[in-house]
């Protein structure tokens, strides 16, 4: 029987520990209130009242009424990339770091001869096929051609003041010859400085990841000796981490900003064009997944599919509720070596470095992202311009973070890189969530599907 106090009442038993909303729920609230709020407010700005006529509204280019645009621009705007600026700002370390650990890691693939380079071989045929689907299929199905000029050209005006010279630099863009050699930077300092505001003379970004990558498989071939450079390298990545999640902290209140600074000057169509998006991706996610994933396996790993999806689809659930391959790592030891039968030996190496180096749905999405922020824009990119954009999320692909959002920032850089503001990764922002969980599935899969396959060989 409860105790009773000397007022007659039963104490009140003290209040459990409050269940915390999760940050990709927050985000899409951010997204969602922006998006209603935004686009109520172009529709009431953008209709004649009684005191008032069309004539009589000041009104931009666009038909928005000049007190909306000054709100959107001067106020919302500003507030929502507070929270860009610092994704911004960890970029290159962050890449720099992040690329040359990988590699780092790679190094055992001497060691294990035969093994590495088959993981290493099928990793890049499995990401460059997923890039080349996402690129196709953005070309195919033009979804950032679905904007009208008009809107295209507020978000230009909005997110990049070069835009303009950027198309016209697209027009006279390198050959494929002169893009492929400037790959090899002569001055990686002077890309590190030119990488985002797009003064380097070669390849930027892209120079900028070979010289990461040169410099991881120098630190692995020298053991010890570079040991020192490796624990700077690490110190570099956890600060730039730690750096990304306080800047995630601010996403939602960032992504409602901006999004309701984009619908209230665009209305509703920009959240047409962004399902044509979303709609292009999970194509694409369901290509590799279901086309290619089974063709390997049952070309190579000698496996039926529809056997190994259903042993492993306890991994695909962990991954698409967590969006990390680093989270579902563990769940996809146990299976290869439970429920595939695979060999410790080959699935502990194989899917450790999957969780960072064979994240083709990740490479998938970064091609699909620059190329429909591209069409948004209006830059038209040439045949080399694109392979450049096929060869960087590849690369990009290795050195991503297998962590929620852990994308956003290799694809500012390949944005930067083909002269797409970086800042305009907020138009996908707010959806980036259910994709990230979406591509997470892609690549742990992709991850057991490759071991499965070194395994049988």
């Amino acid at each position: 029987m409860p105790a009773v106090t000397s007022s007659g009442l039963e104490p009140v038993p003290p209040a459990g520990p409050r269940r915390r909303v999760a940050l990709h729920w927050k985000i899409l609230i951010g997204l969602l209130l922006g998006a209603i709020l935004g686009i109520a407010a172009h529709t009431y700005f953008a209709r004649p009242h009684q005191a008032d006529t069309v004539d009589a509204l000041d009104r931009d280019a666009n038909g928005v009424d000049d007190r909306l645009d000054w709100f959107a621009l001067q106020v919302a705007d500003p507030v929502g990339r507070i929270f860009l600026r610092l994704v911004l700002m960890v970029v290159l370390p962050l890449v720099v770091s992040a690329l040359a650990l990988a590699v780092v890691e790679l190094g055992d693939l001497r060691r294990l001869g035969r093994i590495g380079l088959r993981t290493l071989f099928y990793t890049v045929i499995l990401s460059s096929t997923a890039v080349l689907i996402g690129v196709t299929l953005v070309n195919t199905f033009q979804p950032g051609h679905r904007l009208g000029q008009a809107k295209r050209e507020a978000l230009a005006a909005q997110y990049g003041q070069g835009v303009a010279e950027t198309i016209a630099k697209s027009k006279s863009a390198k050959s494929l010859k002169d893009t492929l050699l400037d790959i090899i930077p002569e001055n990686p300092l002077q890309e590190m400085v030119g990488a985002l505001d797009g003064s380097s003379k070669g390849n930027g970004i892209l120079a900028v990841m070979f010289f990461a990558l040169t410099i991881g498989a120098a630190l692995a071939q020298v053991g010890e000796t570079g040991q020192a450079a490796v624990k700077v390298l690490e110190g570099l990545f956890a600060a730039s981490m730690k750096i990304l999640d306080w800047a995630m902290r601010l996403a939602p209140l960032g992504v409602a900003c901006l999004v309701f600074a984009m619908t209230s000057r665009l209305g509703g169509e920009l959240l047409v064009t962004l399902a044509w998006f979303v709609g292009t991706t999970v194509l694409g996610f369901a290509l590799q997944l279901l086309v290619v994933y089974p063709l390997l396996l049952i070309v190579v790993g000698r496996r039926s599919p529809g056997e190994f999806f259903r042993r492993i689809s306890e991994v695909m659930l962990m991954a698409f509720g967590t969006s990390s391959s680093n989270a579902t790592l563990p769940v996809s030891l146990r299976v290869a070596e439970e429920q595939l039968g695979l060999p410790p030996a080959v699935s502990r190496f194989v899917l450790t470095v999957g969780a960072t180096g064979n994240q083709n749905g990740t490479a998938l999405y970064e091609g699909v992202v620059v190329l429909f922020l591209a069409q948004v824009f209006g830059v038209d990119l040439t045949l080399g311009q694109q392979v450049m954009v096929v060869l960087m999320a590849v690369i990009a692909g290795v050195g991503t973070a297998g962590i929620p959002g852990g994308s956003i920032p290799m694809v500012v850089l390949v944005l930067q890189s083909v002269g797409v503001p970086g800042e305009s990764i907020a138009i996908i922002l707010g959806i980036d969530r259910i994709l990230d969980m979406c591509r997470t599935v892609l690549n742990v899969t992709g991850d057991l599907a490759l071991a499965t396959c070194v395994a049988r060989e």
